[in-house]
């Protein structure tokens, strides 16, 4: 039987692609291996977003070559479809290149690879590559969904529409039967994500537009939330999730801050499984540089958002992300963006250095800041948003919170790690869960995959210490 190794790398999004990856080569008939040693395929799934991540996946596939010789290695994923023609000639090293726009497509490359051929394929992107995914590879109990590929935004900055098109979105039908699908596999949080879910369901329209959504103050609150002229197509989705029946979360992903659809507030008002944490990239601080980042919005704009979310969900997490060294950016500019992190005081934060991304309008700006500036920069706010989410954090020492298990750490104490609703996987922090082992009905209950309550005695950095009370 033929055997495959997945080397996953990059985003949530490619992490769908992997799994989707796995789902074809195992309907074929492969096996899919545990290691690389005894692999027939090794597949790099790789990114190609920003310089850092290119270097790794091509240094994941230079060492599988050196390592495995007898094996045949795929470059897949962001960064394939980004470079193919460079690499059909400049890099030998790979056995073939396959892009990410079709991923049923899979099959049909291992078996050149197979016979000998070298392939390089770009499949015509379209729709949203998806279908049934039996092997997640995150932790047990949570999975991600995606309902949107590509993006329309065209932030200068960005190279997501060079590498996944144009924006395309799935139907309502097809996302509600795989969550009911992952629902009936005990899936306990359902994580959607897109480029920009905001734009869900507007595809071919001007969907950075921000006029065409209700602005703050959000629309009342009533049960059921009633049909209005104005609902957008990502409220009608959450509508429908809200139907469903079951024990679970479902979080927001990625919402860009120039088109929020206020009309999804209600429905996260009115269904508590629907969790009211909010990731939206404000990027910069800076007037001057969120022009410059081809956005509509401003300074001003973005702090009434964050504030009037956090006036309707009291309870409301904030996530964002900030690039620092944007071309043009003045120390000027730096410390705005410094302050309306203080300000906005979102519970966590990402802060990364500009990266110079070929064929986008920020690559040809003028007054390029030096990588050592753009890092200096990253450092401090990374360091002021460690002090802000300590303070936040520590508003839940005391209280009793549901936790999603996510492992069991072995030795003499009893000890997992899970995380909070106001904990996103692998971007956040955890919550480390203790209980005793000699407590039968507790070793049950915690268990990867499931839901425990329990009494939250303390904070570690962005961590959380909890002691086990029961099962949800």
């Amino acid at each position: 039987m033929t055997s495959f190794f997945l080397d996953q790398h990059g985003c949530a999004k490619n992490q769908v692609d992997g799994e989707l990856i796995i789902a074809r080569l195992e309907e074929k008939g492969f096996a899919r291996a545990g290691s690389p040693e005894n692999a027939d395929i090794i597949i790099i799934n790789s990114c190609g977003f920003i310089e850092s991540a290119k270097k790794e996946s091509l240094d994941a596939l230079m060492s599988a070559r050196a390592a495995y010789p007898h094996a045949k290695i795929v470059l897949a994923g962001c960064l394939a479809e980004r470079y193919a023609d460079v690499f059909k000639t400049e890099l030998p090293e790979a056995d073939a290149i396959f892009g990410n726009g079709d991923i049923d497509a899979v099959g049909a490359l291992a078996d050149r690879v197979l016979a000998g051929e070298r392939p390089v394929e770009t499949p015509a992107q379209r729709g949203v590559c998806s279908g049934a995914r039996r092997k997640l590879l995150g932790y047990p109990g949570s999975a991600y969904v995606k309902i949107t590929e590509g993006c329309g935004n065209r932030c200068s900055f960005c190279a997501i529409p060079l590498i996944r098109g144009e924006l395309r979105s799935r139907s309502e039908a097809e996302i509600i039967a795989e969550i009911e699908e992952l629902l009936e596999r005990n899936t306990a949080e359902i994580n959607l994500i897109g480029q920009d879910i905001a734009a869900y369901g507007m595809d071919g329209t001007a969907a950075h537009d921000r006029r065409q959504w209700p602005s703050p103050p959000f629309p009342p609150v009533q049960a059921p939330v009633p049909e209005t002229p104005y609902k957008s197509p990502l409220a009608r989705l959450l509508s429908r999730i809200s139907a469903l029946t079951g024990n679970f979360w479902v979080r927001l992903l990625y919402i860009h801050p120039d088109h929020f659809p206020a009309d999804i507030i209600p429905i996260i008002k009115n269904d508590a499984r629907i969790l009211p944490y909010f990731d939206i990239p404000f990027q910069s601080g800076a007037d001057a540089v969120i022009t410059a980042m081809n956005r509509t919005g401003s300074s001003a704009e973005y702090r009434s958002l964050a504030a009037a979310i956090r006036q309707e969900l009291p309870q409301a997490v904030l996530r964002t992300t900030f690039l620092t060294g944007f071309p043009g950016e003045t120390e000027a500019d730096a410390a705005q963006t410094a302050a309306f992190l203080r300000d906005t005081a979102p519970d966590w934060s990402g802060c990364f250095s500009y990266s110079r991304e070929e064929h986008t309008p920020a690559a040809l700006m003028k007054r390029q800041v030096p990588r050592k500036t753009a890092a200096a920069r990253a450092r401090m706010l990374t360091e002021l948003q460690e002090q802000i989410t300590e303070r936040r954090l520590a508003q839940y020492i005391g209280s009793e919170q549901t936790i999603l298990i996510e492992e069991l750490i072995a030795g003499d104490e009893g000890i997992a790690v899970g995380r909070c609703w106001f904990q996103a996987p692998e971007v956040d922090g955890t919550a480390v869960v203790r209980y005793e082992l000699d407590d039968d009905a507790a070793c049950a209950a915690v268990q990867p995959g499931l839901f425990v309550r329990a009494r939250v005695m303390g904070s570690d950095g962005v961590n959380l210490d909890a002691l086990f009370i029961a099962p949800r």
